[in-house]
């Protein structure tokens, strides 16, 4: 399954904050992370059984990121069903940076990784000013309010 935050700044958590709030959080992993002179860019959290949670991270200019995000926002404006869709068109469109996470679908204990999902989601989109997509589930605030649902 695939989850989505869409930045409106470029700035956010560092793999060791990222690292530290898991841990904080009660959610030990041993994380492996790749970057550039941009930041980090693909990173891997191995938690105690299952495949890792990967996630990887797109700056908009660099990353030639405009096409996905103009997608994105299409997508959104065909939600007509929710007065959310078009302000939510908007921030997509203002996206400065998207990081996505892939979550694996052999975890040995799925309610914990959700967990961990729902806690990395919430924590990149309260850094970097802004907000999350779950494929078939929807679109919500950095603080994990639901804002359009996905049918």
């Amino acid at each position: 399954m695939w989850q989505r935050v869409f930045g409106r700044s470029d700035g956010g958590w560092t793999p060791a904050q990222i690292a530290e709030g898991l841990a904080a959080a009660g959610h030990t992993c041993v994380p492996h992370f790749k970057g550039d002179d941009l930041g980090w860019t693909t990173g891997e959290l191995h938690f105690p059984s299952g495949s890792p949670v990967l996630l990887a991270r797109y700056l908009t200019k660099p990353d030639e990121l405009r096409a996905d995000l103009n997608a994105f926002a299409a997508e959104l404006e065909t939600m007509t069903y929710s007065p959310n869709a078009a302000p939510l068109m908007e921030r997509v469109i203002q996206t400065q940076q998207m990081v996505t996470l892939r979550k694996p679908f052999d975890h040995g204990d799925e309610i914990k990784l959700d967990a961990v999902c729902e806690f990395l989601m919430q924590s990149l989109a309260g850094a970097s000013d802004g907000l999350y997509q779950i494929d078939g589930k929807g679109w919500f605030t950095a603080d994990g309010d639901l804002l359009v649902q996905e049918y």
